[in-house]
């Protein structure tokens, strides 16, 4: 299992904690963005916003190239082009 694969299993687990709620997929994304932020913040160094600004423009404004990178990262060992490798 990847990575990614690991923290969408966790999600999916998240959302099942929140049972019926009408948000649960919202609540359980926003828990794990939480945990994101504060490791970017934690670990990524005196750029750590430039670079989630970075993940964040990619996704509002080339979704595709967001996705490439999201179907890459679930392949062990999954290959970029030389646009779509991560940033970080």
């Amino acid at each position: 299992m990847t990575p990614l694969e690991r923290a969408e299993a966790l999600y999916r687990e998240l959302v099942s904690h929140y049972g019926d709620a009408n948000d649960a997929e919202l609540r359980a994304a926003a828990k794990l963005l939480m945990v994101a932020l504060a490791e970017f913040k934690r670990h990524g160094g005196m750029g750590w916003q430039a670079l989630l600004d970075d993940y964040v423009e990619i996704a509002k404004k080339d979704p595709d190239r967001f996705d490439r990178m999201v179907r890459a990262s679930r392949t062990p060992g999954g290959h970029f082009s030389d646009d779509d490798e991560f940033l970080c």
